[in-house]
C-alpha cells in the first residue's frame, strides 16, 4: 500500500469514530410539555392531583391502576382529622368492613422513592407496612395528608409521589366523617378515578400547580 492511500484511510477511520460537532451533549431528559391529571370523585366532592416525575415507579403504578379501573369502588377506609385520609384498598370494595385496610395477598410492593419530597398539606404519599426508612410501599394503598401544617414527622419515612392541586376542601370534609374505633367511616367514601393527559401550563392556569 503506498504512502498516499495510507494516509487517506487514517483520515478516513478518525473521520468515522469522531463525534459529530452537532451531537446532543448528555444530560437531564427533556419534560414532556404534557402530564396527567388524576380525578377522585368522592360523594364528598373531587379532588385532583398530579404526581412527581421522580418517583418514577410509584407515578407508573399509580397511573396504571388508575387508567384500568382498579381504584374504582375502593373507599377511603381510614380517615384521622387533622392528620390524614386512607384508601386505595382492594378489599374495600367488598362488604365486609373488617378487612379493610389489610390488603391482598402477596399484593406486589414497590421500592421506596424518599427523594425528599415533603409531607405538605395535601400530600400524595404511599402507604406501607411498619417498619424503617425505606421500608417498600404498598403496590395499592395511598393516603392524603389532611393537617393543614402537614405532617412532617413522616418526612423521609413514607414516599411522597403527588400533591393534590384542587380539592383540599373534600380531604377536610372525609377526615370529619363520623368513623367507628378502628377509625372507619360509618358510612362508605367510596372513590371513582380517571386519568386525563393535559398540557403543563394548562394545569397550571386551571389549578395554579407550578412546576419547578
Amino acid at each position: 500500500m503506498n504512502r498516499i492511500s495510507s494516509r487517506f484511510i487514517w483520515v478516513l477511520l478518525a473521520l468515522m469514530t469522531a463525534a459529530p460537532a452537532w451531537a446532543a451533549k448528555p444530560g437531564k431528559p427533556k419534560k414532556s410539555s404534557k402530564d396527567e391529571v388524576v380525578t377522585i370523585t368522592t360523594p364528598q366532592g373531587v379532588i385532583r392531583l398530579v404526581l412527581f416525575d421522580d418517583t418514577p415507579l410509584h407515578k407508573t403504578n399509580f397511573l396504571k391502576k388508575a387508567q384500568s379501573g382498579f381504584y374504582n369502588g375502593t373507599t377511603f377506609h381510614r380517615v384521622i382529622d387533622n392528620f390524614m385520609i386512607q384508601g386505595g384498598d382492594a378489599n374495600s370494595k367488598d362488604a365486609d368492613p373488617t378487612n379493610d385496610g389489610q390488603g391482598q395477598p402477596n399484593e406486589p410492593t414497590i421500592p421506596a422513592e424518599l427523594v425528599g419530597h415533603p409531607h405538605n398539606y395535601g400530600a400524595l404519599a404511599a402507604a406501607r407496612m411498619g417498619g424503617p426508612a425505606g421500608t417498600p410501599s404498598s403496590g395499592s394503598q395511598f393516603y392524603l395528608v389532611e393537617n393543614h401544617d402537614g405532617t412532617h414527622f413522616l418526612d423521609g419515612q413514607y414516599t411522597v409521589f403527588g400533591q393534590a392541586i384542587q380539592g383540599l376542601d373534600v380531604i377536610d370534609k372525609i377526615a370529619k366523617l363520623p368513623k367507628d374505633p378502628r377509625d372507619r367511616p360509618l358510612a362508605d367514601a367510596k372513590m371513582t378515578v380517571k386519568v386525563e393527559k393535559l398540557k403543563r401550563k394548562k394545569i397550571t392556569k386551571l389549578y395554579g400547580y407550578k412546576y419547578e
